[in-house]
């Protein structure tokens, strides 16, 4: 059995503008959810394949800055690849979580491969975000 890629039915063309320089893998990495509840929000990001060690996490002007590395391990054998598609380098992600919130205020959890990021809401979000009661006259 050979470990060749399954060729489609279009042909030299369609393999051509799979390449990477058509393409952007990085779309599918650190994918987020984010969920807000009454005094947090909870920011998920995918992580496959990173670990804990290689996972940065720094707060800048009121920025949440993530920044993930892994590296490709397999170079050091010089196998001799027929295809490549997992990631190997650095990604990073930045959210804006207020100028108020300190690093001592966030928490954050990795297991799994997700990331979880734990951020208080600031006092003038909340006071926002509670029902405002209209007087009927």
């Amino acid at each position: 059995m050979m470990l060749v890629p399954r060729r489609n039915n279009f042909g030299l063309f369609d393999d051509f503008f799979d390449e990477d320089f058509f393409t952007k893998k990085e779309k599918n990495l650190m994918k987020t959810d984010i969920r807000e509840k009454e005094n947090e929000y909870i920011i998920d990001i995918d992580l496959p394949g990173f670990s804990k060690e290689n996972i940065n996490l720094s707060l800048e002007n009121g920025y949440l800055n993530i920044s993930a590395k892994t590296e490709n391990n397999n170079d050091e054998n010089n196998d001799k690849y027929i295809r490549q598609e997992r990631f190997y380098g650095e990604c990073s992600r930045s959210f804006y979580v207020g100028d108020d919130i300190k690093e001592e205020d966030i928490d954050a959890e990795f297991k799994n491969g997700i990331l979880k990021i734990t951020v208080p809401k600031q006092e003038e979000m909340k006071k926002l975000n509670e029902p405002k009661k209209i007087e009927i006259k």
